[in-house]
């Protein structure tokens, strides 16, 4: 299997992911053999996901971003919905941990409105990436060659970036990080 023994880190908001961005690659990291870990970032230990708008299940967290290292990770994965990429921003701790996953060179993955964290962390200067298509502006005025693709990779950094648009992107996606990670 391609994630044998790799543990990746799951960075969310306590309230407002996008159940299905957290779970279909979830599933893929453990069906993979790797170690999928929830990090929450904020206090609450528990996660409260959503099918766009409305609530969905919840999810006990591993442990909050402050007591996380990106050492101990072999690979980030940032899913999106609207709220919680926007709320993650505005940890200081999640920002430092993604711009920590970047700096160390270690593959990174993000979907939906997930980019607005990487923004924050400075992370998508110079990088070809995609997104939902409202985050198009925001990504370009960050530096970013933002492309309408189903998924990319980019490896115009020190570490592999890897986005999609959406959900329905969620295949390609999710083996683009089994290859990468």
């Amino acid at each position: 299997m391609p994630l044998d023994g790799k543990k990746i880190a799951f960075l969310v908001a306590p309230e407002g992911v996008e159940q299905v961005e957290l779970t279909e690659p979830w599933a893929m990291v453990e069906k993979g053999g790797g170690q999928p870990v929830l990090i929450v970032g904020g206090r609450d230990a528990r996660v409260q996901a959503f099918r766009h708008l409305d609530k969905a299940d919840t999810f006990d967290a591993d442990l909050p971003v402050s007591r996380a290292g990106v050492e101990d990770y072999d690979g980030l994965v940032l899913p999106g919905g609207v709220a919680n990429p926007d709320a993650l921003r505005m940890v200081p701790e999640a920002v430092a941990f993604i711009r920590g996953f970047v700096e160390a060179g270690k593959p990174v993955a993000v979907i939906c409105h997930g980019p607005w964290t990487l923004i924050e962390a400075d992370a998508v200067r110079g990088r070809r990436i995609t997104s939902w298509p409202s985050l198009r502006t925001d990504l370009r005025n960050a530096g970013a060659d933002w492309v309408d693709e189903k998924v990319v990779v980019d490896r115009n950094g020190p570490g592999p970036l890897i986005s999609s648009r959406k959900p329905d992107d969620l295949p390609a996606f999710n083996q683009a990080i089994a290859d990468a990670f």
